[in-house]
């Protein structure tokens, strides 16, 4: 099944609002896609409308987006205390030091020298192999999504649901290898103007194959629910 024919039943199946972003990091060049100074999260915003970006260290504007998808090492000495003072004072997204260095360390790393870039792009549009898929759905989707993720084996995968929107929704996807859901940062959410029931879904690449798979025969898919009679109310 071809990239396209992927992003055409995701869409068709969970009449997707947005379009499925594939995502990869690579070292090779590409030439399809805006190479311009952007965030990551603006980047995933244009994205789910059709864009498709290539993004590496010249051209992210986003000193956290840059260190979560591995373009700069993590913050050390100053530009940590520099860090801490902006997201307990300025932003005010967590109350103290301690809390952030929590948010930091109890979770996947930074994807630190990964790779030269990562491209960003809608799933039918997609030239190289995605190392993971981003869903920008509502509550019911990301559970259809999800329940046909686990129909073969049954177990749920471990989340992140806090933290910066370009680290749970992509990188601890692309660190952990886990299905993930999250709704993001504060920040990302107010400054893109992300809707207000979106949820941002990430399925690694490896697991979309019996995903789709599942379609068929779960409930959650398009497969025929059929209750027996002793399940029946009265």
């Amino acid at each position: 099944m071809s990239y396209k024919e992927q992003a055409d039943v995701f869409k068709n199946v969970f009449k997707l609002k947005y379009e499925p972003m594939a995502i990869s990091f690579t070292n090779d060049e590409i030439s399809s896609g805006r190479y311009e100074k952007t965030s990551i999260c603006k980047a995933m915003k244009l994205v789910s409308q059709g864009e498709s970006f290539i993004i590496d260290q010249d051209v992210s504007t986003c000193p956290g987006g840059s260190q979560y998808c591995g373009f700069i090492e993590p913050h050390t000495g100053k530009k940590k205390r520099r860090l801490q003072n902006f997201l307990t004072k300025g932003e005010k997204l967590t109350s103290s030091i301690v809390s952030f260095e929590r948010m930091r360390t109890l979770t996947a790393p930074p994807a630190t020298d990964l790779a030269d870039r990562v491209v960003l792009c809608p799933l039918d549009k997609a030239e190289i192999r995605p190392d993971m898929i981003l869903f920008l759905c509502n509550a019911e989707q990301a559970c259809r999504i999800i329940t046909l993720d686990t129909y073969w084996d049954g177990k749920s995968p471990e989340q992140q649901i806090i933290g910066a929107l370009c680290h749970s929704a992509i990188v601890y996807t692309i660190i952990s290898g886990n299905t993930n859901m999250s709704v993001g940062d504060w920040t990302a959410r107010s400054h893109q103007g992300f809707e207000a029931d979106v949820i941002f879904l990430s399925v690694p690449y490896e697991r979309i194959h019996n995903l789709i798979a599942a379609i068929p025969h779960c409930s959650a898919g398009d497969a025929e629910v059929h209750i027996p009679e002793e399940f029946q109310s009265d």
